[in-house]
C-alpha cells in the first residue's frame, strides 16, 4: 500500500510522528507500506527547523508544497493547485490527512477529485460552532472521507448521525497523546523555571489565540486582569501567540505576576503545563494534554468539539465573561476542582492500531 500522509501545520507534525514510526515498524517486520510525507507548507514557523524534527524524532517532509500566506481562500486555492500536481506525479492508494487544518480539507478535495481514497485521523468532531473555520474544515473533509479513525466515542456517534456506515468508523484513540506518553520522560525546563524561581503547583500557565479572545483589545484587557486578581498572587506564565502580541502590546496592564514568553517548544511547554496549578486557555489540543497531565484545565470559549475532556477530563468551559471567569478561578484556588480522568484509549497506541486497520484494509 502506497500512502500520502499530510501535514500543513506544527501540530500536524506532532500527530503523524507516532503513526510513521509504527509504519517503519511494521516494514521493518516485511509489511509492504510505504509513505511519502507531503508539508504543505501552510503554517511558516520558525521553531519546525531541524531541532524541532529532532526533538520529536518526527522524520523530515519528502516534500514542502510551500503554500503559506494570504487568506483562507488563497490559501486553499494555492494548496489543492500544488497538492494536485504532488499527487499525480506521485500517485498513491489512500490520502491520511489529520486534525482540522485548511491543508486536511484541501488535500482531502483534490484526493477525491484524483479518484484516490482518504482516510482521516481525529475525523468525526465537531464543535457545532460555523464561525470557526476548522469546523468547515472537519466538515467538508469528513464528508469525502473513506475511512474514519476516531478519538471518541462521542466523534463516531456523530458521524454515525450524519449517516457514515459503522464499518467505515474506527475508534482507535487519541494519537496527540501518543507522543506525549512517548516523551512524558524526555520534558524539558525551560529557562524560565530557574529564572522565576518557580515551584511545582504554584504557578499557571496560559495561551491565548482565537480571534474572539484577542482581536478586540478591551475584551482581551478584561479577560487578563480578571485572570491575574483572582489567582491569589501566583505567578502566570504566559506564551504570547504572535496574534496576541500585537495587541497586548497596545495594552497597559500592570500585573507584576504575569510573565510573558515567547512561544515554547513541546518539550518545554509540556514541562510546564505538567508541573502547573492550572491551565487557563482557548486551545482545543492543550485540554487534552492537561487531561493526560490531570492538571485542571479552564477553557475561555462557550464550546468545545472536544466534550470529553470535560465530560471525563479535567477541563471546563468557562466561557469569556469575567464573572464566569472569576468564579472558575474562586473554584480552583480553593482547591475544589473536580479530578478527571483519562478517556478510553488514549494509551499511547493509537498509531499502533491505525496501522494494523490500514494493513487489514489493503487485504480487502
Amino acid at each position: 500500500m502506497k500512502l500520502t500522509i499530510i501535514a500543513g501545520a506544527r501540530p500536524n507534525f506532532i500527530k503523524i510522528a507516532p503513526l510513521i514510526k509504527s509504519i517503519n515498524q511494521y516494514k521493518a517486520k516485511g509489511i509492504s507500506l510505504q509513505y511519502r510525507l507531503v508539508h504543505t507548507g501552510q503554517h511558516y514557523d520558525a521553531k519546525m527547523s531541524d531541532t524541532f524534527f529532532e526533538e520529536l524524532n518526527i522524520p523530515h517532509p519528502h516534500v514542502n508544497l510551500e503554500c503559506g500566506g494570504g487568506s483562507q481562500a488563497e490559501q486553499t486555492a494555492a494548496i489543492m493547485v500544488a497538492f494536485e500536481k504532488e499527487l499525480i506525479s506521485n500517485p498513491a492508494d489512500l490520502v491520511v490527512v489529520v486534525g482540522d487544518v485548511t491543508s486536511t480539507m484541501a488535500c482531502s478535495i483534490v484526493a477525491k477529485k484524483l479518484n484516490t481514497k482518504v482516510a482521516h485521523v481525529e475525523a468525526g468532531i465537531r464543535s457545532f460552532d460555523y464561525t470557526m473555520p476548522e469546523e468547515i474544515n472537519r466538515i467538508v473533509t469528513d464528508s469525502l472521507t473513506d475511512y474514519f479513525f476516531t478519538t471518541t466515542t462521542w466523534a463516531g456517534n456523530n458521524l454515525l448521525k450524519s449517516g457514515v456506515s459503522s464499518d467505515k468508523i474506527f475508534f482507535v484513540g487519541n494519537i496527540m497523546i501518543d507522543t506525549l506518553m512517548a516523551n512524558r520522560q524526555r520534558l524539558s525546563k525551560p529557562a524560565i523555571w530557574d529564572t522565576l524561581s518557580l515551584e511545582e503547583s504554584k504557578y499557571l500557565v496560559m495561551t491565548l489565540h482565537r480571534p474572539a479572545n484577542v482581536d478586540e483589545s478591551d475584551r482581551l484587557k478584561k479577560i487578563i486582569e480578571t485572570i491575574v486578581h483572582n489567582i491569589n498572587g501566583y505567578p502566570i506564565i504566559f506564551p504570547v501567540h504572535p496574534r496576541t502580541a500585537k495587541q497586548f502590546a497596545a495594552m497597559e496592564i500592570h500585573a507584576p505576576n504575569m510573565h510573558t514568553v515567547e512561544p515554547m517548544g513541546y518539550l518545554n511547554f509540556n514541562y510546564l503545563v505538567s508541573r502547573s496549578k492550572a491551565v487557563i486557555t482557548d486551545s482545543g489540543g492543550i485540554t487534552e494534554e492537561a487531561t493526560v497531565f490531570g492538571v485542571p484545565c479552564i477553557t475561555l470559549r462557550n464550546n468545545t468539539e472536544r466534550p470529553e475532556t470535560c465530560e471525563i477530563g479535567t477541563n471546563e468551559l468557562v466561557g469569556t465573561e469575567p464573572d464566569k471567569i472569576e468564579k472558575a478561578l474562586q473554584i480552583l484556588m480553593a482547591g475544589h476542582w473536580k479530578k478527571g480522568s483519562i478517556p478510553e484509549l488514549w494509551d499511547g497506541q493509537t498509531a499502533e492500531r491505525i496501522v494494523e486497520i490500514l494493513i487489514a484494509l489493503d487485504g480487502k
